[in-house]
């Protein structure tokens, strides 16, 4: 029976609230972006604070499937660095807990938080997509609110074109006025001046109401009638005070959600996939109809031409009835056969005929184009239902493992690794999104690319956080590649300051002596130049070179409890033997075998092998000079 330690709970108090922190971080991030976005649809509007409101209401649950993962990643990350930096980690796996005993409360949450998100995507962001995006587009039809500038036209208000040289913005007065009345079109504006009026707004916000003073106005009077009229009369008036009732809606109108509802950002799962069926369908339809019309395509009869003789003598032709021809006709004798002024007409039907049909069934591609391109909408957007919740749970597989590896919490290093991981994580989701949507790649492969990339990068960071792998350490990866490229190492050997057991002379003496013939025999028993063929079934052995190194290091571990400086110093000059897998690949016979079959492919590593080998040589001799003048200053002394 599953119970609940108290290791369980302390994992889960160390994450729940660093989770909800940096959701919370998160999406306010990204309503910083939506709203950088859409700022020229909001400013200026007039719009009321519980419009704004809602507005912001519905954009942070759209912008929820965006800020988990990322959350989620940074949680983790910030959680077990922070266990790895307490040293809490460590007293775990002292205690015999391996991490993914210690993931387990989490990896049960990421079930749960993952679960939720389908549901969420199913059946919450539906709604709250359908009610941001009306209000958005509603909130963009919507007159900008009424502010007058000084100096300029001012031409939101649709019809008219207003300028103000000067205004009081205490009384509310505007001085040395000018409107362009242009809402009956161009030939028939009218011009109004006056030297002050003032604007206000009727109660219910339908109409603008103008009271100008000390002014006069032009007019056209262009009869409809007379449109070739060169002089057109124009009515003049002068007032000293003149009420104008302009429409101008300021309401804030909402629009129906049923036509967003009706598009993919709108549907839930079961809709889509019903949108999907039926759209298939009649594309299918439609396709299966633009075929059998281009396999059946009626035959382009030819213009029959029967020649006639009037009373006078003189010869005309006349055109038969177009008619279906039972059997295929010889269209080239029939062409050479006829004139020169029928040929020319059958090329010209025959030209416009083609171009039209062209143009046809370009448009009918176009049609079907924009149908398929509809039909991957609604399958991406049935593909997102289910890609949130598997990022979920693959961002948590790569944020606790590498939190733990990396062991620093805070929000610095986990901070910075999260933002790397995440951009990298948006370029291949939006790089597969795009493919899907462009028909490049099927829908599924494109929303998966991204899930696609990521797993293997969780698999890894879990492989080696619970094997406790060196993933970030440097010197590991330098000394990996030292060692296959064969770069030496230098050996450095400190005067010891406390020496527990003395050297005995005679016996470092032996120990030299005993090194010398190793040395000689393996440099005897491997020939100096090896052939292509022994170099791949024997090459130098290695079994031998690794007793020898031992060999050596040990004498210099002996030796280095010298008190004398000379001696130590001199052990510096002993060579680190390197053990190659260049030095003998006959270890993997069937390597060894094919390489000799196939003799060009292996050249190379047998020249560079052979280069190895040159070089082990030269340390062995190396060796053996140490090993002399280390017996000549222990014998002196």
């Amino acid at each position: 029976m599953f119970r609940i330690k108290r290791m369980d709970i302390f994992i889960l108090q160390s994450f729940v609230p660093l989770f909800m922190m940096t959701f919370c971080i998160c999406l306010f991030i990204v309503l910083m972006q939506f709203l950088w976005r859409y700022i020229d649809d909001l400013v200026g509007k007039g719009l009321g604070v519980d419009v704004i409101a809602e507005l912001f209401f519905y954009a942070a649950l759209t912008m929820i499937p965006m800020a988990l993962p990322l959350a989620i990643l940074l949680a983790s990350l910030m959680t077990f660095g922070n266990l790895g930096e307490q040293f809490e980690l460590t007293a775990m796996k002292a205690s015999g807990i391996s991490l993914l005993r210690t993931m387990a409360p989490l990896i049960v949450l990421m079930v749960m938080i993952a679960t939720g998100a389908f549901f969420f995507q199913n059946n919450v962001l539906p709604v709250a997509q359908t009610k941001m995006w009306t209000l958005l587009y509603s909130m963009r039809q919507k007159s900008p609110e009424l502010e007058i500038p000084e100096g300029v036209f001012y031409d939101q208000i649709p019809g008219y074109n207003l300028f103000v040289q000067e205004k009081n913005r205490d009384t509310g007065v505007l001085y040395e006025m000018m409107i362009y009345d242009v809402s009956k079109g161009f030939e028939n504006s009218s011009i109004i001046l006056a030297d002050s009026g003032k604007m206000s707004i009727t109660p219910d916000k339908t109409h603008l109401f103008l009271r100008l003073w000390n002014g006069e106005s032009f007019e056209n009077i262009r009869d409809a009638g007379a449109s070739n009229m060169r002089n057109v009369p124009y009515r003049r008036e002068s007032f000293s005070q003149k009420d104008i009732m302009l429409k101008f809606d300021a309401n804030f109108n909402r629009m129906d959600e049923q036509g967003m509802r009706s598009q993919y950002v709108g549907k839930n799962m079961t809709e889509l996939q019903a949108s999907i069926d039926s759209m298939s369908h009649r594309v299918d339809s439609i396709g299966d109809i633009y075929g059998t019309a281009l396999r059946e395509y009626p035959y382009m009869g030819l213009r029959r031409y029967d020649s006639k003789t009037d009373n006078e003598g003189r010869h005309y032709k006349l055109r038969r009835p177009d008619v279906a021809l039972a059997q295929p006709v010889d269209v080239d004798s029939v062409f050479r056969g006829s004139s020169s002024g029928v040929r020319i007409n059958y090329l010209s039907q025959a030209l416009s005929k083609a171009e039209r049909t062209l143009e046809e069934y370009k448009y009918k591609s176009q049609t079907m184009a924009e149908e398929q391109k509809l039909i991957r909408r609604h399958a991406i957007e049935l593909q997102k239902k289910f890609t949130l919740s598997f990022a979920c749970v693959i961002f948590f597989f790569i944020g606790a493992p590498l939190g733990a590896i990396i062991r620093k919490g805070g929000l610095g290093t986990p901070l910075v690794i999260s933002v790397f991981l995440f951009i990298f994580y948006y370029i291949i989701d939006n790089m597969g999104y795009k493919f899907a949507r462009d028909g490049k790649w099927e829908v599924w492969e494109g929303m998966w690319l991204s899930a696609a990339v990521l797993l293997p990068l969780g698999i890894f960071f879990t492989y080696k956080a619970v094997n406790d792998s060196a993933v970030f350490n440097k010197d590991a990866y330098l000394n990996f590649f030292r060692r296959f490229f064969g770069v030496s190492e230098v050996r450095h050997v400190e005067m010891k300051e406390l020496v527990m057991a003395e050297v005995d002379p005679k016996v470092a003496v032996e120990r030299l002596a005993a090194l010398k013939a190793e040395t000689a025999a393996y440099l005897s028993h491997n020939p100096e130049k090896q052939s292509y063929a022994d170099y791949w079934t024997r090459g130098y052995d290695r079994d031998s070179l690794h007793r020898l190194r031992d060999n050596i290091e040990a004498t210099v571990e002996y030796l280095s409890n010298s008190r004398e400086k000379l001696v130590v110093l001199k052990l510096m000059d002993m060579p680190i033997l390197r053990s190659l897998w260049f030095q003998q690949p006959s270890r993997r016979t069937w390597l060894s075998r094919l390489m000799i079959v196939l003799f060009p492919a292996g050249v190379p590593v047998w020249l560079y092998g052979r280069k190895t080998q040159t070089d082990l040589r030269a340390e062995l001799a190396t060796v053996n000079k140490v090993a002399d003048e280390l017996i000549k200053l222990i014998d002196k002394d």
